[in-house]
């Protein structure tokens, strides 16, 4: 795992042939090739209804139609989650903020790896530290703002799983707003789907009746003379959760010839990472840090036998390669195979990667900066966990 190392170190900063890390995979549904998969559904522009996101591609020369099991944004998300698993199980630490607090009596935990927008996010930009200091006057979070292009190294410190899967501070006023681009991305896709359709509809076992009632905060009611009394809503008692539905036609998932997943490590991206006025010994080991974070994210996420991406997409790891993409010969491009192929061999080169980025310099805390969210902040969350009055049903 040594000699891995060196080489992603060397990789990191375009000082090889390696161009990139390449992952692909091929799944098939648990139920078999052919069996259908639901990808997520999205309104769609064109018709403003539900649908799926499909489009033209090239796969093995041939030009054909895909659709989106699983876009980039979501791969990454499922690799910081696997990677706040690991910390979690005391496997690796990684350095990341957690917001933490409580709301009616729920413990409340929201981290840097969970936050839509990861450091940068409102949750932390709306929080406050144990003395009462706004976060982004704390010692981090100062770093975090002040933080540039030419000086990434607050990211690499505080929050380095950001450098990997990509950042933009756009929750801040500020001129030039920090936007790191990611150097790990990773999607999956079902080539040439047929869109099938399914009945959905709801079934009352005691057949009440489908009629209209009245709605307040204290609960539901049936309507006198027809209308409901001032200061209530009205709603059909099937959208309510009781009545009968009649089952329409809604969408059926999708049957396809073949699931891909395509995952790259830019070294390019990599390499162009500064931490502002230090080594090329620290800054060599930092971008080799980050690589080693991505390469183990993406093993704790789909080193796995299956897979599940939602409800009625569980997938079948059927064939999967890792390789080094090197620089082409004679017109043709150049592979080697990488050798990380389970968690444990990722879990090993990202120990080295942390050890030697620690004796380059790099301070590496071990437990996540906590801080907690403001008054305004706290209300809203406590809001939330709130139940007032009844929602309507969602469909089945």
């Amino acid at each position: 795992m040594k000699d891995l190392y060196e080489r992603l170190l060397a990789a990191a900063s375009l000082r090889s042939a390696d161009g990139a890390v390449r992952v692909a995979a091929e799944y098939e549904p648990v139920g078999g090739g052919g069996t259908p998969v639901f990808p997520p559904t999205v309104k769609l522009a064109a018709t403003n209804a539900a649908g799926y996101l499909t489009e033209p591609r090239y796969v093995d020369g041939e030009q054909v139609e895909v659709v989106l099991l699983d876009q980039r944004q979501s791969q990454a998300n499922r690799c910081e989650t696997a990677l706040l698993g690991a910390i979690g199980r005391g496997e690796v630490f990684i350095p990341h903020l957690a917001l933490v607090t409580e709301a009616e009596g729920v413990p409340v935990r929201v981290t840097s790896l969970e936050a839509p927008h990861r450091s940068r996010d409102a949750y932390f930009r709306d929080a406050v530290h144990s003395d009462g200091q706004p976060f982004d006057a704390t010692g981090p979070g100062a770093e975090l703002r002040a933080a540039s292009a030419l000086d990434f190294g607050a990211y690499l410190r505080s929050v380095p799983s950001d450098l990997a899967y990509g950042v933009w501070d756009s929750h801040r006023k500020r001129r030039i707003q920090v936007k790191i681009p990611r150097a790990y991305t990773s999607e999956m896709i079902g080539v040439s789907p047929l869109v099938g359709v399914r009945a959905a509809g709801r079934f009352d076992q005691l057949n009440l009746p489908g009629e209209t009632v009245e709605v307040t905060e204290a609960g539901w009611a049936p309507m006198e003379g027809g209308k409901p009394a001032k200061g209530a809503g009205k709603a059909k008692l099937s959208e309510l959760g009781h009545g009968m539905i009649p089952p329409s036609e809604g969408l059926g998932g999708v049957s396809v010839k073949a699931v891909q997943r395509n995952a790259t490590l830019s070294m390019a991206q990599l390499a162009a990472l500064r931490f502002g006025d230090v080594s090329e010994e620290f800054a060599a080991a930092g971008r080799a840090l980050v690589a080693a974070i991505a390469l183990l994210g993406d093993r704790l996420a789909f080193a796995a036998p299956a897979i599940r991406l939602r409800s009625g997409c569980d997938l079948v790891l059927v064939s999967e390669r890792r390789e080094w993409v090197l620089r082409g010969k004679d017109g043709c491009p150049a592979v080697e195979p990488l050798e990380v192929a389970t968690p444990q061999d990722a879990v090993a080169l990202f120990e080295i990667a942390v050890d030697r980025a620690r004796k380059a310099g790099l301070e590496w805390p071990d437990e996540p900066f906590v801080v907690h969210p403001n008054a305004s902040l706290q209300q809203a969350i406590a809001k939330s966990y709130v139940v007032a009055g009844i929602g309507e049903a969602e469909g089945e």
